[in-house]
């Protein structure tokens, strides 16, 4: 019984996962090279993407390991870096609750990949919605591991390797965004997300406007489902 249930989810899951494994092929191994050609040993660069997982938070611990032991000041940055995933977690409140252990995995895997498919995929009917995201960010994380590993072992010899590869990841979420735009259901919370966006950008500038615009974002959101 649980093959039927297991074999069905992990199908319906990989074809999502796809586009991920694409751009975390090439992130995962230019951080893996990175990390190799700032002097850390073989295993440290797969053993962060386990414990870490943090995308551009792993990219920014290199030079955190390099430089003069600063707890408060690695604990501030950490948090300002991530702290986006606050608001994804908000958002996942009721997919995720009542989840058990999974639900523990779900939280602990959730990058901004897994969460946009977890978000916005739907299972195929008959498919355990459950199982469907547990392999979606099981997927995702391994394919971080092995592709750092990958980079790791393969050290400073493609030091160029990653140069500007990070647009595929950005292509991705753009694919996604519009895809979810097509839904009348979500035009109104994918234009909230533009002007908050583009208000934060304005008056927050490029290096700081994320977290402002995900204020915007919520406080915009719950103004209007209010309305409702």
């Amino acid at each position: 019984m649980k093959n039927k249930r297991v074999l069905p989810a992990l199908k319906a899951a990989f074809p999502n996962t796809l586009p991920i494994l694409a751009g975390f092929i090439a992130l995962g191994m230019g951080y893996g090279i990175y990390h190799r050609s700032a002097g850390l040993p073989i295993w440290f660069a797969p053993l962060t993407s386990i414990l870490v997982f943090g995308g551009s938070l792993e990219f920014l611990l290199v030079s955190m390991l390099l430089a003069p032991f600063q707890p408060l000041i690695v604990f501030f940055l950490s948090l300002l870096v991530q702290a986006r995933h606050l608001f994804y977690g908000l958002s996942m409140l009721d997919k995720y609750r009542g989840k058990g252990i999974i639900g523990a995995y779900l939280i602990y895997s959730m990058c901004d990949e897994t969460f946009s498919v977890n978000c916005s995929a739907e299972p195929p009917e008959g498919v355990d919605e459950t199982l469907f995201m547990f392999f979606v960010s099981f997927l995702d994380q391994s394919y971080w591991i092995i592709s750092v590993t990958l980079g790791s072992l393969l050290g400073g010899t493609l030091s160029n390797y990653s140069r500007g590869v990070e647009f595929v990841m950005t292509a991705m979420f753009t694919v996604i965004f519009l895809k979810e735009m097509e839904k009348k259901s979500s035009r109104i919370p994918g234009l909230i997300g533009i002007l908050a966006t583009a208000l934060s950008l304005v008056v927050f500038g490029k290096s700081v406007f994320l977290i402002p615009s995900m204020v915007l974002i919520l406080i915009f959101s719950l103004c209007i489902q209010s309305l409702y």
